[in-house]
């Protein structure tokens, strides 16, 4: 089984930095690698040619009967083993070794058959030049890979700060609030001296989406109100005429017809004033379990209220009952019985024993006169609740329980 990762670890600005340690490790240690290989070969190099110069200068005074200088002689026994082989071999050879527990350059050749002759040069020197480039590779690599790391950190904190920004715009925008702008400053007429670089140009892309959504949606409210109030007229004509009618069968159709056609002007009527989002509430201080029976009694009979804990809330009395008439009013109307209202406490649940809410209803909520499946669509009723609601400063959500039926939940305490 793969181990779950911090949560930071799935930040840009994580991914950045590691990316951007990484790469400086990796040529800091490149780098290093061959100042260190250039600079040991040059060193060892220039320290072979001393030892195999003097070996040569050795060699002719053994020759020549002279007295060895300082530092050579033949088989001397601290001359490691492997270069005496290659002498007596008849090659001349140069190893790095320790005497005396000091670095040694040790050059040695062939004399009198199967002798060598050997001189060792002090290498404690370039020993420790090696050892002090060696040190300042670390320390100047260190140095760079932090100066890297904290340039770069403070450059991909700047496009993911733009980015956060961009995204809980976004969310705003998701959450109703299409007034939200990101207005980022490199959104503007590209030019020489200011690009638009990538993270501006997907600010720019949400800002135009939000300003169209925003208008379509401003169209679709102008529309809804002007059609539900240039209805009101004629249907105030329609319905004293209805009035006028003789009574029977044709004429109690027409009422119902009219009366119905009333009720949807009125719900479009109100769904208009929830989109302008100017509706003010009048607070007052309510009991729940009478608040609700006077709900149901007004929706009509054949719903059980059970109040499990009754609850004191500040809320405005009118637009409570109008959303739990609404939602007492669908479970009649799309569900079936027994349906039950349940209070405990700040939440009150609606249930009826049907088939339950459609599943775009649960995952998106209620929609506009929405149909699926060749089924009667829920109206506007519980448009009309959850914007009620909204208002209400309560959470209103929908579901369906296990065993069958729909379930609408009014969680009053919901900021």
């Amino acid at each position: 089984m793969r181990p779950a990762l911090p949560l930071w670890t799935g930040t840009l600005a994580a991914k950045a930095a590691a990316f951007i340690t990484v790469m400086c490790c990796a040529l800091a240690a490149l780098l290093g690698v061959l100042v260190h290989v250039q600079v040991t070969n040059q060193t060892v190099g220039q320290a072979r040619d001393q030892a195999l110069q003097r070996l040569t200068q050795a060699t002719e005074r053994y020759e020549a009967g002279d007295t060895l200088r300082r530092g050579a002689g033949v088989d001397p026994p601290e001359l490691p083993g492997e270069l005496r082989e290659l002498a007596v071999a008849g090659d001349r050879g140069t190893m790095v070794a320790d005497r005396a527990g000091r670095p040694t350059m040790w050059a040695a050749g062939p004399v009198d058959g199967e002798r060598a002759l050997a001189v060792a040069v002090d290498y404690s020197q370039q020993a420790r030049t090696i050892e002090g480039l060696d040190r300042a590779i670390v320390w100047s690599s260190g140095l760079a890979i932090g100066a890297t790391l904290l340039v770069g950190a403070f450059a991909v904190t700047r496009v993911t700060r733009r980015l956060h920004t961009t995204a809980l715009v976004a969310r705003r925008i998701s959450a109703g609030d299409l007034d939200a702008r990101v207005n980022d400053p490199r959104t503007g007429p590209r030019t020489k001296a200011s690009p638009q670089d990538e993270v501006a140009a997907v600010a720019s892309a949400l800002d135009s989406m939000a300003a169209s959504l925003q208008g379509k949606l401003l169209a679709e409210q102008r529309f809804t109100a002007d059609v539900a109030h240039e209805l009101r007229t004629p249907l105030t004509g329609l319905h004293a005429a209805a009035e006028l009618l003789p009574p029977g069968r044709p004429t109690e159709l027409v009422r119902d017809r009219v009366a119905a056609l009333r009720t949807l002007t009125e719900d479009l009527l109100e769904i208009s004033r929830l989109d302008t989002g100017r509706e003010r509430l009048e607070l007052d201080i309510e009991q729940l379990g009478p608040l609700a029976e006077r709900a149901v009694r007004a929706a009509g009979d054949g719903t059980e209220v059970r109040v499990v804990r009754d609850a004191s809330v500040e809320t405005d009395r009118r637009r409570l009952e109008r959303v739990l008439g609404n939602l007492v009013a669908n479970a009649h109307k799309h569900g079936r019985g027994p349906v039950v209202l349940t209070v405990d406490g700040p939440v009150v649940t609606v249930r009826d024993h049907g088939d339950g809410f459609p599943e775009y209803l649960v995952a998106h909520g209620p929609q506009r006169f929405r149909t699926e499946g060749g089924t009667r669509g829920h109206g506007l009723g519980l448009t009309i609740a959850r914007g009620q609601a909204e208002v209400l400063g309560a959470r209103l959500e929908f579901a369906n329980a296990p065993e069958g039926g729909a379930v609408a939940t009014l969680n009053l305490t919901a900021e």
